[in-house]
């Protein structure tokens, strides 16, 4: 197998294939000439939404957050919703989804924002920032493994609690300070 910028002199031997993600050892000549054998985790996407429940542009508007439970840090934690992307799907429709996954919020407007690499030191894995408007409520539709609530805080407590650290994921914080910089000017 060749790698992305078509090296006949580089391999890649799947180490792993899970239901998320894909382990590969790849033997790669990097750009210096070295060659190097890298773990990489191969992950299809996802997208993740800053849901907006009041106008973005109003005083100090309210936002949906997750406090949701993820094993790997052994609490629960703040995030804004957020999900993978299926096989050959459209970022913008994973948005949709996600939020009435997890929400049970439908958008009238979804705004992409912001498309980044999650840790581009060991992983493939870009997730797609979008901006909710317009939402009406519904009803969820929580996975088995998902043990979450949905909450709603003001968009200036969302920025203190990643300024306390109360909200550490990444991708949350990520998007929040992005729409908060460049799409409010707050």
């Amino acid at each position: 197998m060749t790698d992305k910028d078509g090296d006949a002199g580089s391999t890649t031997r799947r180490a792993y294939s899970g239901r998320v993600v894909k382990v590969d050892v790849d033997q790669v000549r990097l750009p210096n000439g070295a060659m190097v054998e890298l773990e990489m985790v191969r992950h299809p996407g996802a997208s993740a939404i800053v849901p907006f429940l009041t106008d973005p542009m109003g005083e100090d508007p309210q936002i949906l957050l997750i406090r949701q439970f993820r094993h790997a840090t052994g609490q629960f934690i703040y995030e804004i919703p957020a999900g993978k992307l299926d096989d050959g799907e459209d970022p913008e429709t994973c948005a949709h989804r996600e939020l009435r996954e997890e929400t049970g919020c439908t958008a009238g407007r979804m705004e992409h924002v912001y498309t980044f690499y999650t840790t581009p030191g060991f992983t493939d894995e870009r997730i797609h920032a979008f901006m909710a408007r317009d939402l009406t409520r519904g009803p969820t539709s929580h996975q088995r493994d998902e043990v979450m609530t949905v909450e709603t805080v003001r968009f200036s407590q969302a920025l203190e609690m990643i300024k306390t650290g109360d909200l550490k994921d990444a991708k949350s914080a990520l998007a929040i300070l992005y729409v908060a910089g460049f799409r409010l000017g707050r």
